[in-house]
Formats: C-alpha cells, structure tokens, sequence
C-alpha cells in the first residue's frame, strides 16, 4: 500500500507541494508571469468570486497542464444506467415505511467500476437551479482504469460500507475505510480503485457545500472536531496515456471526454477549497445524563444549510456506541413523525430499535410525516428493561441521510433493484393497547 500524507483541519487555508519539487508554490502572488518548473496556474473555485469571506472557498492548483486540454465532451452511453438527478417524477409518491435489503453487489464476472456502480434511489430538486439533493448507492467490484470522474452538480459525501476505498484526487491521495466518510466537493476529478468488491451510500447536495453545524449551548468543543478532518497533501504523476477519460456528471448526465494524460498532475497547489476524509469513530458523542432524550441532531457530523435558519438541505447524522444512563425513560428512539424526510443505513453491526431486519448494506427511508420508531420487541424490552448505565451500540455504525425537501424514490429504488421489502410494516403489527384505568 502506497503511503497516504494528511493535512488537519476543517475549512482551513491549506498549502501543499510535492516533496519531489520543492518551492513549486510561487511565492506572494497566485498567477506569475511563468510558474516555477514551468508550471501552469489554475484556479477552482467552489463559491461565487462575491461571496462573503466567511462562505468563499477557493483553491490554487499549479500543474502540468491546465485541465482545459481535453477532446470535446459526448454523452457516455451505456455507463450508469441508473443515475438520475433531474427526473424525480418516473414513479408514483409513495407515504409508505420503505426499507431495502442490502443491495446487490455485481454478478461474478461482470466488471463494474465506481462511476458503471452509480445507482440512485431518492432524490428531490433541481441541478439546474443548484437546490437539491440526491441519495445513490455504489456497487461496484474493479477499479476505474485510467478514467477520472468529477460531478458538476454538487458535492458527494460517501459512505463506504464494504471495502475501502483508494481515491486519487487531484489534490493527492486518500485511503477511505469503512466508518469513515469522504467528502469530495463540486467540480474536483477523482478515480476510485478498489481491492475487492464494495458497496457504499453517497448523499450529493446542490446546494453550497457541507459545513461543521454550529454548537450554541454546547460550547467551544464536542461532536465532529475540526482537527480530525484530514485532507490529502500533493501527489502528482506526469504519465502520458492514449484516451485518458474525463467522465463528468452534468445537470444529471454523464458525459466523456478523452486526452492524452493523466488529470492528476498538480504538483503543488493552496486554498481552502479540498476533499477532505473522516473518523466516524472519532465523533465525541453528547447525551443525556439525567433523563428524556436529546434530539438526534446532537449526533450531526456534517450539514449542508438551506437559507431557512436552523434548516437543512442535508445532515449528516451517526448513531455511535455511547453510554445510555437516563432515568425513568424509554432508551430507544422515540416513536415520531418528522417534516425532514430521513434516509438510513447501516454500515455495520444491528441498529438499536430494529435489530431483526435492517441490515448492513441496507436502507430505510421515512418520507415527510411518515410515522416510524421502534418494533414491536424494542418497544417491549425497553419498557421493561432495568434502567442501569449501559453501552449501546457496540459493533454498531447506523447513519441519517435527514433533509427538509420531501424526496421521491427512482424506479430503480422502488422496483428495479428488487431490494424493497414488502413486509417492513409488520414489524409494527404486533404493537399493542396497553392502556387502562
């Protein structure tokens, strides 16, 4: 395994050259008449040029070609059949508790590669009026071969569930396990190798780019440490290749372009605009120690804003091992009907409220107002448990996809991937009247 060198930090300026060409970095100034080494100046910018300083995000990427040095893009037929980002409207609504059976990795055989293993399963909005969001899955058994990838429409936070994943980007080079996520903003190329065959969640926003929530009461410290974010340091390869792919992601459609090397030629590069990875296992958890609950948004690693206060296009929530000690309440999560719309999955382990029939590599989705919580046994057990200090979760790493717009589900979801479980609403069935004088 290659070695992998961080920078640490969330949201911060970072510089990076790589260690074989030192001072590659011009110094005082972004665009020099020439370029140290002979170097070309590009800049990606991830905000309007206007933006308010707290909001712009930018980087500086010295390189041995510009990226502009490609054949004209046409549509790439046949890859990814199953991607959508514009046409919510080819099912019917559906209120309905939907669950999925962990989805299908490729047949023995078959090569199907990160960018071929794009499948969507919800989504809502319009990548045309940058307001949305998308959730895919990927399912996928070999590594994307001198092929580069960058999504046009928004950012990709992914989810690794079965198999790490080697991602080359242009800023250097991340090592992605699972219960750890990736972020790989708007606009950055990137390629995928894999060591075996993995599945994975990816939530795509539109909407501005993933943020550390604000603490309030909390304080200065807790949940996701800005320290333990790590993005890759320079790494560049000058390697010449005859029809080097460019697959980009546009307004929902996939397009390719071919040139003669690899995008992957930056060989220094600052700004504040990078893919950035991070340790779930890391997250300092906060609860309560008295008793009732905390809403689950205290388990918020990452959020994407909407303009309404307080409000979410996207959170990103974990549900990790914890101490559970409150008295005179019902532990498990509570029974609840929701104006977000959330989506879960489980990357290892058996999830508290539903240990029999979510599964790793599985999903739920609980549609606005939909009304959800316990089964029947978790009900039971935790109304009649001895309230000690306990530890849940153990083993365990279930996650939220949770959003204010009211997302509708893709054929592939509903029907096509043959994943959907038609009995979820039985393991409700059971619950019964206990009421009394």
């Amino acid at each position: 395994m290659p070695e992998y060198e961080y920078l640490s930090g969330f949201g911060s300026h970072f510089t990076s050259e790589d260690a074989r060409f030192p001072n590659a970095l011009p110094e005082g100034q972004n665009s020099p008449q020439k370029c140290p080494y002979g170097l070309y100046a590009e800049q990606l910018s991830g905000s309007a040029f206007t933006a308010p300083r707290t909001e712009n995000t930018r980087s500086w990427l010295y390189r041995i070609r510009p990226s502009v040095v490609h054949q004209p893009f046409k549509r790439f037929e046949g890859t990814a059949p199953f991607l959508r980002g514009t046409d919510w409207e080819e099912q019917h609504p559906n209120p309905n508790q939907m669950r999925w059976n962990p989805f299908d990795l490729p047949a023995d055989g078959k090569e199907v590669d990160f960018v071929a293993g794009l499948h969507t399963v919800c989504g809502a909005g319009d990548v045309r009026g940058r307001h949305g969001l998308a959730v895919h899955v990927y399912l996928a058994n070999c590594s994307m071969k001198d092929t580069a990838f960058y999504n046009s429409d928004g950012d990709f936070l992914i989810v690794p569930q079965q198999g790490p994943l080697d991602i080359t980007t242009e800023f250097g080079r991340l090592y992605v396990k699972p219960n750890e996520i990736c972020v790989i903003p708007q606009g950055m190329r990137f390629s995928v190798a894999l060591e075996g065959p993995s599945r994975g969640y990816i939530l795509e926003v539109y909407d501005g780019h993933f943020r550390l929530p604000d603490l309030g009461p909390i304080g200065a410290n807790g949940l996701a440490n800005p320290r333990d974010f790590l993005t890759p340091t320079a790494h560049f390869e000058d390697r010449s290749v005859d029809g080097y792919r460019i697959v980009s992601k546009f307004q929902g459609a996939l397009f390719v372009a071919t040139q003669g090397h690899s995008p992957f030629d930056v060989v220094a590069w600052h700004g504040n605009y990078v893919p950035y990875k991070y340790d779930l296992a890391r997250f300092m958890v906060i609860n309560s120690v008295s008793f009732d609950h905390c809403d689950p948004s205290i388990f918020t690693v990452l959020t994407c804003p909407s303009n309404r206060p307080g409000t979410a296009i996207a959170d990103f929530v974990i549900f990790p091992p914890r101490w559970s000690v409150q008295e005179h309440t019902f532990r498990p999560p509570y029974y609840h009907r929701n104006c977000m719309s959330e989506f879960m999955g489980l990357i290892f382990g058996r999830y508290e409220a539903k240990e029999g029939g979510f599964l790793p590599g599985g999903a739920s989705l609980h549609s606005m107002m939909t009304p959800h919580g316990p089964d029947h046994r978790c009900f039971e057990g935790g109304s009649n448990a001895e309230l000690k200090p306990e530890r849940i979760a153990d083993g365990t790493q279930a996650f939220m996809f949770e959003s204010s717009l009211s997302m509708a589900v893709t054929r592939w979801g509903e029907e096509t991937c043959q994943k959907l479980d038609a009995r979820y609403y039985e393991c409700w069935q059971a619950l019964e009247k206990h009421f009394h004088l």
